[in-house]
């Protein structure tokens, strides 16, 4: 499976640039080299999560979750954005901290080196992780994506200032880097927290996803009277839509069956993994049960 193949692929490369930044950073003496450090283990922790969401909501239904376990992947995504916040406030402690005791940043050339070769690495992956998360419509896959491109631009932003420190003996800049830094990714964070979250609240589909879903629907309007009790949610990377559609009363359950498969086909092409559910009505039962004016 390309999506477990890709979280897999994250969590040996966060492996790699956890270690690198945290050696790099204890012989450096840098905050923000030893913030990456922090921060790319929660990559780590992210990478770890997305891979057993993923695995898990790709299961099928089941007698304990009818619905499916695409919901993991939304749980697995507002952990991910959590551990964000966290690695943002704790980037910002220790920031302040050496904003009030300046210390000298040792072999800062280092430093650049570890931060340039964790970026390349980071870019790389966070692009790979990116496409498949894209694809297959995984809130974990995307979230661990943001992870591991904002650490892309977290260590450009360090290595400037490393280089910047080299340069001009200025300290102070370490620290204010890293502020900055911590901004930055707590802002991303929140943006991803909200896609993640509110699913868990079975919140509708967006407003673009309800509009194709009300096009194709439109599209057989010759063949029906009209529809009704529209409601969509989202579940992980599946697509829940349901409504009731009132058919002439003459027609045979097969017409009308064929009918719902096709709405169902054409909502597979538009939308990534749909499940639908039609409720059929015949058109004396809309009339019967028409509300009074």
């Amino acid at each position: 499976m390309k999506a477990t193949r890709a979280a897999s692929l994250s969590i040996i490369s966060n492996f790699f640039v956890v270690t690198l930044k945290l050696i790099v950073g204890v012989l450096t003496g840098s905050v923000a080299v030893i913030s990456e450090a922090i921060h790319s283990s929660l990559d780590l922790m992210a990478s770890v999560i997305a891979f057993f969401s993923v695995r898990i909501s790709s299961k099928p239904p089941d007698k304990d979750h009818p619905y499916g376990h695409g919901k993991f992947e939304n749980v697995s995504g507002t952990i991910e954005t959590l551990l964000i916040f966290v690695a943002g406030i704790w980037i910002i402690y220790e920031s302040v901290q050496k904003l009030l005791h300046p210390e000298p940043i040792r072999l800062p050339i280092l430093g650049v080196t570890a931060m340039l070769i964790g970026a390349g690495i980071n870019l790389i992956v966070g692009r790979i992780v990116k496409n498949v998360g894209e694809k297959t419509q995984s809130v974990a896959m995307r979230s661990n994506a943001l992870h591991l491109l904002t650490d892309v631009y977290s260590s450009l932003g360090v290595a400037l200032s490393l280089l910047l420190v080299s340069l001009t003996d200025f300290y102070l800049l370490d620290p204010l880097i890293g502020i900055a830094i911590a901004v930055y990714i707590m802002k991303e964070a929140f943006s991803l927290g909200k896609e993640s979250f509110l699913p868990l609240l079975d919140t509708r589909l967006s407003k673009e996803e309800e509009k194709l879903v009300r096009e194709i629907i439109d599209s057989y309007k010759e063949e029906f009277i009209e529809y009704h009790a529209l409601r969509t949610r989202r579940s992980g990377p599946e697509e829940h839509i349901d409504f009731h559609l009132v058919v002439p009363s003459d027609t045979d359950i097969v017409t009308a069956h064929d009918l719902c498969d096709r709405i169902e086909s054409d909502l597979q092409k538009v939308l990534h993994a749909p499940k639908v559910f039609i409720h059929l009505e015949p058109e004396h039962e809309r009339l019967t049960h028409r509300p009074a004016r």
